[in-house]
């Protein structure tokens, strides 16, 4: 990497710091990695040198780590929770190609991953540790001071569990190694203090820095994954392919691969002794990788789906903001589909149409968690749901035949979360959902309604100006749910606090109902009624027996505002304001009932109404 490059992201490192109010801090690392992975044994050691920032107030008498491959045990949280919930992930209790119940309690020693930590200094004195789980908990040899750093460093010696979720060896397609979540990774402190969930196969959370990292590995191991090679003259594997000069020792067992990622919040990585690499150049000069076996049933899916990635980086590009590093990496492995710093795994094996589904789903992510690092852990929605919204957008955009509203499908799967009686607020961690569907439909679906329905409220190209400012203001920090909704309320000028309250932190519904249509002195009388206890703004749709129709808006008074005509081709009135505090409406149409065909309630289908069977009035004209 270019001394340019790196100056670009120390820069970006201390905006990150600042933003754009001098009260907003995060905390920072740097790390040094040098392992070795013996990949007959499944078994790696190595060592790490972290140098920890920490630009709080606080004084920090402890720090924790994640030692994530500890999950893959028997007795662990993880093996807990498969056996406690109502309906665990098939994934994890699916049956392996030998017929063998894929569970963590049937793995055997040699099966099982584990991380252990060992000779833990700070600043060359050794520091009490203690192992829970999970989870390292580190008793400092000195306090580390507000806006001061210190050095800490450990070994570790871990092995790589067979693949059950996300990380692990030998998965279900053959791929050899699959490392997500492998290092000792610092836990996040923020101004809500220290993050140090137990792993039990949810999502994550980190802390923005600088990675050094260097893998030794068996010489015939391709490798993919985060972060921009430093050697890829000594390394081969398709690199002397791309007119670089590759010479190393022909008798050499290993090769080491050196990797620097600036500015992530987490790195990852996959090999395999039978893999193909191939790099096109995306927009704005992107090096996309696609690394996959080298396989028939494999290899032409692979290669139809690289075009069509450099098309969605670029509606990406347009829809939020440029992809702010030089790589982005596509790699087989992983148990489905998994976001990373600068990479993704995926499965590879699938129709093209699903891998280039997964693919367009996991490349969002590259925005909306590895830029925009929300705590995906306490609010699964603003990553998993933000990712939804733009991917279901994407593929809309990319089809043969487009549909008017790309989102049905999420608000159909919405109604049934809600009549199911298994809603819990978007406000529980994702760890603590009652059920896996539960938690799947709230952030997947649920959150991507909160943008498409956000569109409803203050307009589409407020939405997209919103979603442009989001990008804009908090890439490379750790936006909260606050900060999406002040984005939108500076980009559009409405109150929307009432919005964010109601939809993320509780289970009330939207319901609005016409209630009756009546003619009085020769005009046409509608009420309406608000029977859920969310409140909206109100669209009306009128069409007349002549063929011609006529819109009606009812503003919503805690929203202080007016949005635009969506539909300016057709005349609006904009009627006087609905109070919360009213749960009935009522107003006129200058025109007698009977030139009255029908009465739409939202007809955009954007407004989550969950009883759409009194929206409509309609005539019923006799054959």
């Amino acid at each position: 990497m270019t001394k340019k490059i790196y100056l670009f992201f120390s820069l970006l490192s201390l905006s990150s710091i600042l933003g754009q109010n001098n009260s907003y801090w995060q905390q920072h690392v740097d790390y040094k990695m040098d392992v070795f992975m013996d990949v007959e044994k499944f078994q790696y050691k190595g060592n790490q040198q972290l140098i920890y920032t920490n630009n709080s107030a606080d004084t920090l008498k402890k720090v924790y780590y994640h030692l994530y491959n500890n999950a893959f045990q028997p007795g662990s949280e993880m093996d807990a929770r498969l056996h406690n919930i109502k309906d665990p992930d098939a994934r994890m209790t699916g049956k392996a190609k030998n017929g063998k119940e894929n569970l963590i309690k049937n793995l055997k020693p040699d099966e099982i991953g584990y991380l252990n930590i060992t000779n833990f200094k700070q600043d060359g004195s050794v520091a009490k540790t203690k192992t829970t789980g999970t989870i390292l908990e580190v008793i400092l040899a000195k306090p580390i001071l507000p806006n001061s750093n210190t050095t800490l460093t450990l070994d570790f010696e871990g092995q790589v569990p067979v693949q059950i979720r996300r990380s692990g060896r030998n998965n279900s397609e053959g791929v050899a190694l699959s490392m997500s979540q492998w290092y000792p990774k610092l836990a996040e402190f923020d101004f809500e203090g220290w993050h140090a969930d137990p792993y039990i196969a949810r999502e994550f959370h980190g802390v923005w820095g600088n990675f050094d990292v260097k893998i030794t590995i068996d010489k015939n191991y391709t490798i993919g994954g985060t972060g921009y090679l430093q050697n890829p003259n000594e390394i081969g594997h398709g690199y002397q392919d791309k007119g670089i000069e590759v010479s190393y020792p022909k008798k050499t067992k290993n090769l080491t691969w050196h990797f620097i990622a600036p500015m992530v919040h987490d790195f990852t990585w996959a090999a395999d002794p039978n893999y193909a690499h191939d790099v096109i150049k995306g927009p704005n000069d992107v090096d996309l990788h696609f690394v996959y076996k080298n396989e028939p049933s494999t290899v032409e899916k692979w290669k139809q789906l690289q075009p069509l990635m450099v098309k969605v980086m670029e509606m990406y590009n347009a829809k939020i903001g440029n992809y702010p590093y030089k790589q982005y990496s596509f790699i087989q492995g992983g148990d489905g589909g998994m976001e990373y710093a600068m990479c993704t795994l995926i499965l590879g094996n699938g129709t093209a149409e699903g891998i280039f589904g997964t693919a367009t789903h996991e490349l969002g992510h590259a925005w909306f968690q590895h830029v925009l690092a929300s705590n995906e852990s306490k609010h699964p929605w603003m990553d998993e749901g933000f990712t939804t919204y733009v991917e279901d957008w994407a593929l809309n955009e990319l089809a043969v035949k487009k549909v008017i509203n790309p989102f049905e499908a999420n608000y159909k799967a919405y109604y049934y979360l809600v009549n199911s009686g298994k809603e819990q607020p978007q406000t529980t961690h994702g760890d603590r959902y009652d059920e896996n569907r539960s938690y799947g439909i709230s952030s997947y679906v649920k959150g991507s309604l909160f943008l498409s329905q956000l569109s409803y409220l203050i307009g589409e190209k407020n939405l997209d100006k919103t979603l442009k400012k989001y990008y804009q203001d908090f890439k490379f920090k750790h936006p909260t749910p606050n900060d999406i909704k002040r984005t939108a309320e500076r980009v559009s000028g409405a109150e929307l606090d009432w919005y964010l309250t109601d939809w993320t932190q509780t289970v009330n519904t939207i319901d609005y109902g016409i209630t009756a249509v009546s003619e009085q002195d020769n005009a046409t009388v509608v009420q309406l009624q608000r029977i859920g206890r969310m409140p909206m703004p109100i669209d009306l749709l009128v069409e007349y027996l002549d063929g011609t129709k006529e819109s009606f808006y009812i503003p919503l008074r805690m929203m202080y505002f007016e949005k635009e005509n969506p539909t300016p081709e057709i005349k609006r009135t904009v009627l006087n304001d609905w109070a919360w505090a009213e749960s009935n409406y009522q107003f006129t149409i200058p025109i007698n009932k009977n030139s009255i065909k029908k009465i739409n309630l939202d007809p955009s289908g954007l407004m989550a109404d969950v009883k759409a069977n009194n929206n409509v009035y309609e005539i019923i004209i006799p054959n």
